[in-house]
């Protein structure tokens, strides 16, 4: 099992395997609501079974190469995590994503572990594509996509439909040479 470590306030990043079903129901309890707002992730996980069948999806899409969870646990606690999705290891693309619960926002976290999953799709796998795409109301998860050196490619107007509004989607991407300009030049400050 690994725990990688994402800094110097106990911060880590995790494997999110079925049987922590307990504890991601628990996390996903006490921030429902912010982590809804923008998305549906999470959203049909009301009992143990339904968070267990939720984190098996994404574990079968690891297993696939399709995508895959990792939490971000604060002094042993789950409290959000980073995603891939729409992995396509062929043309080297990925999609990536995040989540987190209120009481987590603010510290770095989900910057500090996207910056461990978009290293490893760089320089493990070899992609060269990574997308991010939110929500226009979604201003932290925008916020973290600019910190790491992504640039918005366009926007999908009213493109997902969640909870009686039609969200405007934005596209952002980053590039490996970007990337690695990017970090290299967070590295030396």
């Amino acid at each position: 099992m690994y725990a990688i470590s994402l800094g110097d306030d106990g911060a880590e990043l995790r494997p999110l395997d079925p049987w922590r079903a307990e504890e991601f129901l628990a996390h996903l309890d006490r921030g429902r609501d912010f982590i809804g707002q923008f998305i549906p992730f999470g959203s049909q996980a009301t009992d143990v079974a339904s968070a267990r069948a939720t984190l098996q999806r994404y574990a079968d899409m690891r297993c696939a190469d399709t995508g895959g969870l990792h939490g971000i646990w604060l002094d042993g606690k789950l409290v959000g995590g980073v995603l891939t999705l729409n992995v396509d290891a062929e043309l080297g693309n990925a999609e990536v994503g995040c989540w987190l619960e209120p009481a987590a926002s603010g510290r770095g976290l989900v910057t500090r572990a996207m910056r461990f999953l978009i290293d490893s799709l760089v320089e493990q796998r070899g992609f060269h594509r990574v997308e991010w795409v939110a929500a226009s109301g979604n201003t932290p998860s925008l916020n973290v996509a600019r910190r790491l050196g992504f640039t918005q490619e366009g926007v999908h107007r009213e493109a997902r439909p969640w909870r009686g509004i039609r969200h405007d989607l934005e596209v952002w991407s980053v590039l490996a040479p970007e990337w690695r300009s990017a970090r290299d030049g967070h590295k030396k400050r």
